[in-house]
């Protein structure tokens, strides 16, 4: 961030953006770098206000709620070098194996009861081959499904086969989370033990089954600007339905746990350029968010948030649910979100968006 003053020419290039995505069109991917460059505060509070017009156009006043449940935890064999689950590094995150059905159908109460829409299935492995505990996932997934309190959604690592993406799917699986991370250019400085084409492959699998994408990444892992901006267009490309944006919570023990944390502004501009390079996604601010963004945590639908992981992640605390639903009662807005679907993405704007004047 600098303390640059107010410039009046990207003022006025900045509403010509954001008409444009209002419109209906894009933004360039030499757009987009100009956007993640913006540094005086002014320009960025500008931005802000843009994606969150675009937001209340595409999205209106709701918010899609979900929250995660481990079901194994820790003793991952991947290097991912954020991840206090894997089996590279000492720290004090918890192992256990593959839990039984009780503890996911009371998080999928819990969550029923919160006005949480999805419930994932979360577990720490390099990824799910045929076998018996793809048979006791599917089991899970059939149970969670049946139950009807929650939908049940999973990240379940890499998955290589096209059958195990139809199982997954003929379980009950409605949308699986499979994140990018980061850029092509810097995925080799965050895990060297699985590649970048192989997490392609995966989305690419469970997109043909007919199951719905989450994938996002992570920020604050040392990677540039531009890296951010690739990625935003590549998730574009590859259609995800749901774009969750975590910000690196360093933990100790593992290679990034002496990362120095992005500025709060800094993260809020990145949430602003996702939103005009994605104006139809939605945008789930997910894990780190307390930690680094502090008293600006309500900026984040002002910077075009549209979705909230609650609860606690998998190796952090989160804030109370009680306290981020107080938060979006405050701001107006609407955890009863509806669009199971994601009709709003597939069928344009229309009916389901709410009329801006620019």
């Amino acid at each position: 961030m600098s303390n640059k003053p107010f410039d009046a020419k990207n003022h006025e290039r900045i509403e010509e953006l954001g008409k444009r995505v209002l419109g209906g069109s894009s933004v360039s991917r030499q757009e987009g770098e100009w956007l993640f460059e913006l540094e005086a505060p002014a320009d960025i509070f500008d931005l802000l206000s843009w994606a969150n017009r675009i937001r209340e156009h595409f999205k209106g006043n709701k918010i899609h709620l979900c929250s995660i449940v481990n079901v194994k935890a820790g003793g991952c064999s991947e290097n991912c070098r954020f991840c206090a689950q894997s089996a590279a590094y000492q720290t004090d995150s918890p192992r256990y194996g593959l839990i039984e059905t009780e503890p996911v159908l009371t998080a999928a109460a819990e969550a029923k009861a919160n006005g949480v829409t999805a419930l994932g299935l979360v577990a720490a492995w390099r990824g799910l081959e045929e076998g018996p505990v793809l048979d006791e996932i599917c089991e899970r997934l059939e149970e969670l499904k049946q139950s009807g309190q929650a939908r049940p959604d999973a990240s379940l690592g890499i998955i290589k086969s096209k059958k195990v993406a139809q199982r997954l799917k003929d379980s009950g699986l409605e949308c699986y989370n499979h994140n990018l991370e980061t850029s092509r250019g810097f995925f080799p400085q965050v895990c060297t033990t699985h590649t970048y084409d192989e997490r392609v492959q995966t989305i690419q699998h469970l997109k043909e089954a007919g199951i719905k994408i989450c994938s996002g990444g992570i920020l604050g892992m040392g990677e540039t600007r531009e890296d951010r901006c690739e990625l935003a267009f590549s998730l574009k490309e590859l259609g995800a339905h749901i774009v969750p944006i975590n910000i690196l919570n360093p933990i100790a023990g593992t290679p990034y746990a002496d990362r120095e944390p992005l500025p709060p502004l800094e993260i809020l501009k990145t949430i602003a350029c996702f939103r005009f390079i994605l104006p139809k996604q939605e945008l789930m601010i997910a894990g780190g968010r307390a930690i680094n963004l502090r008293d600006l945590q309500s900026l984040i639908f002002a910077a075009g948030a549209s979705a909230l992981m609650v609860g606690n992640y998998l190796t952090t605390l989160n804030q109370p649910v009680e306290k981020d639903l107080q938060m979006l009662k405050d701001l107006g807005l609407d955890p009863n979100w509806d669009k199971h679907g994601f009709s709003d993405q597939e069928a344009g704007c229309e009916a389901n968006c709410s009329s801006v004047s620019v």
